[in-house]
């Protein structure tokens, strides 16, 4: 599921005029109003949602116009921080190969080009390299690019892959011959980035999206005929719903999936029968969710049925209704499962165990299992795709914050790793000059909330040094001590790194989630504002010289502990944010909005309606002296769409007295993810790293320009 987030007549100021001293960009002349649970509130800046008006082009144009002015004296400064983080990279690299019956599959970048390249060789590693794929060819002459999609046919002769060239995340599937390198006819638009192949090698499935960006129907295509004639599998008629297409580790099954916040369905087909109707597992009910792994003649299970922190249960796949499902391992309200991944003689459990990460391997023959131990005190580890269901080999992907992403391969007998590759830091990397370390704050109510936090060795605990501290906090999703090979050049410059894993969370289980979302959502920020907090206690940083940083549902965690506490941060950065949380909530015909209601609440309910409105970044902007503020948005973003961000800067414009800066980046030609493409998305981490550098360092704020305000 994808992460979250007026009519104007006359002249408008721009921030271009705003370095010559004029006012902030004028408010609507006639503000719109939005009824929601029986209240009218004004919004004074709804005109910037008119995203085809050339003045709100011109606005935010003008906002780039003045960011890159304001942030001219640290040109040499980016280019530093950019040169650092490019060299650190091996442009020309390799990923370890996956063997997939007779052929080995494999990426690798080459040198100065933005993007991967996917390739295979047939028998042996030795064998001649055949590309399937070269996405710098595909890229060329677009000003964005992503592949959504790759997947080979049974018979490794047809690549499917589906591109988009502008950051909507709405997709152009397409067909390719890997005999002849021709590209077969059959072209389909407005795809999500779910696929499967039937075993019949002419017939497959994918996901549409609806007018409001939702992957809602299923549809089934066979090679050679008319796409506008493709019938529909399944439709999802409930907003709330989310649609997901899947094939089964052994080949056997396509699943169709839907899922909301509260509650999933899965139905599935014989993938050697695509002709067939898709039969139901069980009915949807409202906070019951489950998802299905297949096995032969049964289904392993994951779901929270009597099971807050989720268990795994067993079905026969001939009558796999409620009735017939029956506890599989007994569950434990200590370990929160997130998945399970079905093989031929083990079942690889993807848990939480006290916080962190972890795998646990269950022998089907022996009925033991045991949990795969890693010597680190954080770290983030997963499994990789594992396409084999015959093997006794499971890969993992693994780093920390001082081990960079490492490949193991887990023999599930012996119970030995193997380090398959390590990815190459260049630059003079070596992990033992940095440590890193968990710790617990305590919130107001006792909860104990996790840091993870990094530094170079040699650090001392004197209160004197910046800090970049991150959350998200939202939608139950975990954030890890991954390796970024990018924090490197903010370590090596005295800064503590540090990851505050806040409720609303997946951390900590269920619970944890829970307890930070809908009418206890101001969890979150009080969590994240005493991790804080915490951190300038124990004298690990400045409390002048605190930066943070947040994106998406990130950065309306951001906005909201600007307002609650703009005393306790000297800089903000907010990516692409989710700030303007009730009018996105209040308009149903917005991508994620309906979906979303379980998490934050409808606003139609008063009691939501209320207690959104208490802390929506954009709806508490108030009269007081904020941090200094970097807020990036994408024109294109269907997740957090670019007038939240657009809208809140320009509210903060309108304010007195403000003694700090407060720029706005918006990325015309892209989405959710800022610019694609390895080295522009460096340039964008240069750009924010300065912008924390160069504001935490010591004495007082200093102005750059006029600020954008008055």
């Amino acid at each position: 599921m994808f992460l979250r987030r007026s009519v104007f007549f006359g002249s408008i100021m721009v921030p271009a005029l705003v370095l010559a001293g004029a006012n902030p960009p004028q408010a609507s002349e006639k503000p719109h109003e939005i009824t929601e649970a029986g209240q009218t509130r004004n919004d004074p800046f709804f005109w910037l949602r008119e995203k085809d008006n050339p003045e709100v082009l011109r606005y935010l144009e003008a906002e780039n116009r003045y960011t890159e002015s304001s942030l001219e004296h640290l040109s040499k400064l980016q280019e530093t921080l950019y040169t650092e983080m490019r060299g650190r990279i091996k442009e020309s690299d390799v990923s370890v190969p996956q063997q997939i019956d007779d052929y080995y599959y494999y990426s690798r970048t080459e040198t100065g080009k933005q993007y991967g390249i996917f390739c295979r060789k047939k028998g042996d590693l030795a064998a001649k390299e055949e590309v399937l794929l070269d996405e710098n060819e595909l890229a060329k002459g677009q000003e964005y690019f992503r592949v959504g999609m790759l997947s080979v046919s049974r018979d490794h002769k047809l690549l499917a892959y589906a591109t988009d060239t502008n950051g909507s995340e709405s997709y152009v599937l397409r067909i390719k011959s890997l005999d002849s390198g021709a590209l077969l006819p059959d072209k389909i638009e407005n795809c999500s980035s779910s696929f499967a192949w039937a075993n019949d090698n002419r017939t497959f499935f994918y996901g549409q999206l609806d007018q409001a960006h939702r992957p809602y129907k299923a549809l089934k295509h066979v090679l050679g005929t008319n796409t506008g004639q493709d019938p529909a599998i399944y439709e999802e008629k409930d907003d709330r719903f989310f649609l997901e297409i899947s094939r089964s580790r052994n080949q056997k099954m396509i699943f169709v999936s839907v899922e909301s916040e509260l509650s999933s369905e899965v139905r599935f087909l014989d993938a050697d029968r695509p002709d067939r109707e898709l039969k139901l597992i069980r009915p949807r009910e409202n906070e019951l969710l489950y998802q299905v792994e297949n096995h032969g003649d049964r289904f392993f299970i994951v779901t929270n049925e009597n099971a807050k922190n989720f268990k795994i249960i067993e079905a026969p796949v001939s009558s796999p209704g409620k009735e017939n499902w029956k506890d599989f391992i007994a569950y434990d309200p200590e370990v929160k499962i997130d998945s399970v991944d079905a093989f031929q003689n083990y079942l690889a459990i993807s848990e939480r165990l006290k916080g962190l990460p972890a795998i646990r391997v269950y022998d089907l023959k022996s009925g033991e299992s045991h949990e795969i131990h890693f010597d680190e005190s954080t770290y983030e580890v997963s499994l990789e795709s594992n396409p084999n269901f015959n093997t006794d080999i499971i890969r993992l992907d693994y780093s920390s914050f001082t081990v960079p992403d490492s490949v193991i391969d887990y023999n599930m007998v012996s119970r030995q790793k193997e380090l398959r590759k390590e990815r190459t830091v260049l630059g003079g990397y070596q992990k033992s000059d940095y440590q890193s370390e968990r710790i617990f704050a305590k919130a107001d109510d006792g909860a104990e909330i996790p840091i993870s936090l990094v530094y170079k060795k040699g650090f001392k605990k004197d209160g004197t040094v910046p800090l970049l501290l991150t959350g998200y906090g939202a939608y139950g999703i975990c954030t890890d001590a991954d390796f970024s090979s990018n924090t490197i050049s903010l370590l090596n410059r005295g800064f503590v790194f540090a990851i505050a894993h806040i409720r609303g969370g997946g951390e900590l289980g269920r619970t944890w989630y829970e307890d930070g979302k809908l009418l206890k959502k101001k969890n979150t920020f009080s969590d994240f504002i005493c991790c804080a907090q915490y951190l300038i206690d124990q004298h690990y940083a400045d409390p002048k010289r605190v930066a943070i940083l947040g994106g998406s549902a990130g950065g309306l965690l951001m906005g909201a502990v600007m307002n609650m506490r703009p005393d306790l941060f000297e800089t903000v950065i907010a990516l692409v944010p989710f700030v303007d949380l009730l009018n996105t909530m209040s308009d149903p015909s917005l991508p994620l909005t309906v979906t979303e209601y379980e998490e934050w609440g409808n606003p139609k309910d008063p009691k939501y309606f209320d207690y959104m409105a208490s802390y929506s970044p954009y709806d508490n902007v108030g009269d007081k002296q904020y941090p200094n503020l970097l807020v990036t948005a994408g024109l294109n973003d269907p997740r957090v769409s670019y007038w939240e961000p657009a809208k809140w800067v320009a509210k903060q414009r309108t304010l007195k007295h403000q003694n700090r800066i407060l720029l706005l980046k918006t990325y015309m030609g892209a989405g959710h993810g800022g610019d694609s493409g390895r080295f522009e998305r460096l340039k964008e981490t240069a750009m924010e790293y300065a912008f924390a550098i160069d504001t935490l360092r010591s004495g007082p704020r200093k102005e750059i320009g006029h600020h954008g305000s008055n």
